[in-house]
């Protein structure tokens, strides 16, 4: 039986994150409750990976059973933004070979992380980006950034998850950091992440930026193998999962 692979977009401020729960509303919550209505039966959905509350994402990845066949990709999309709330989308939908996992496929994840960097509060931006007021200096955010591409051990930005037994070993392929006039974007191009790895990176890059770390400090933290000696974890409304892409060249 082929799968049905979703890409969804979506407003994380509502959300306590991605994941279902069954006690708070989630954005697999649902996209699962959608399903259920269309197809009168529980659909099983994996995704291609975790979003904490607050976070957004241009392009998270679900994949499900494809369980009526009359339905097109065309169908599937339309039947679904029919019933999704006003803070989801579903922006493309593909048929694929029924052993799809958006999880295990994935080759690279993307995320964007926006800091609005001026001394004025913007409240229309206030679950859009961290509003930082100070200055930073995002020359020396690039030669801190450095020192976390490649493989290593990110235990120093992983926040602690009794349940989550995975190795701190992960590859970044690159960390890119653009100033956009009143906006600095941190672009993390990774294969994996843990938990709240992202936002913790973000937070040490600006106390970088501030003048407070020397860039080859980044370094030193990763040595020391402790979260407690890296930055704040950022703030989740500055962070986006802005692209998935999969090794059978789909994305």
């Amino acid at each position: 039986m082929l799968k049905v692979v979703c890409v969804v977009e979506y407003d994380g401020t509502a959300f306590h994150g991605s994941q279902y729960h069954p006690d708070v509303r989630t954005v697999q919550g649902e996209l699962n409750k959608a399903l259920f209505i269309i197809f009168k039966r529980t659909i099983k959905t994996d995704m291609s990976g975790r979003t904490d509350a607050g976070v957004h994402a241009n392009y998270q990845v679900f994949s499900f059973e494809r369980v009526n066949e009359r339905m097109r990709e065309k169908n599937v999309k339309e039947a679904l933004n029919s019933l999704l709330p006003n803070d989801m989308h579903v922006r493309d939908v593909w048929f694929t070979s029924d052993d799809f996992n958006p999880r295990s496929f994935a080759i690279k994840r993307i995320y964007h992380y926006f800091i609005l960097n001026k001394p004025e509060k913007n409240v229309f931006l206030r679950n859009r980006a961290w509003w930082f007021p100070y200055p930073l200096n995002v020359k020396k955010m690039r030669e801190a950034a450095r020192y976390l591409e490649g493989h290593h051990d990110f235990t120093s930005f992983v926040s602690k998850d009794k349940n989550d037994d995975r190795s701190p070993l992960r590859l970044i392929f690159r960390i890119r950091i653009i100033r956009l006039s009143k906006f600095i974007l941190v672009r993390v191009e990774g294969k994996s992440y843990l938990k709240r790895m992202v936002r913790n990176i973000v937070g040490t890059l600006v106390k970088v930026g501030t003048g407070s770390w020397k860039p080859e400090y980044v370094k030193e933290i990763l040595e020391m193998k402790d979260r407690s000696k890296a930055g704040a974890t950022a703030p989740p409304e500055g962070l986006y999962l802005y692209r998935v892409y999969f090794k059978d060249g789909g994305s």
